[in-house]
């Protein structure tokens, strides 16, 4: 994860290295996700969770589309 001072700024940086950006979010949506990706992680009965409930706490988060997408074909359970 890089941490730019706007999404002008992340295009700029990607362009000079000829890549496309990644997602896009700001700080809010990413403290948001992980108070939720991580809230229960002392807890002695954490379980890793489901896709399907790895993705809900995605959606809640508002972040959405193709990079955010756990459930489209081909996608990796990597995320613990």
């Amino acid at each position: 994860m890089l941490l730019f001072r706007s999404e002008e700024d992340v295009k700029a940086w990607a362009q000079r290295r000829h890549m496309q950006p990644g997602a896009i979010f700001d700080l809010r949506q990413l403290w948001r996700l992980a108070r939720m990706w991580y809230d229960d992680r002392l807890d002695r009965r954490w379980r890793r969770r489901t896709i399907g409930e790895r993705q809900s706490i995605l959606d809640e988060a508002g972040l959405h589309g193709a990079f955010w997408n756990l459930k489209h074909p081909g996608a990796r359970d990597g995320l613990s």
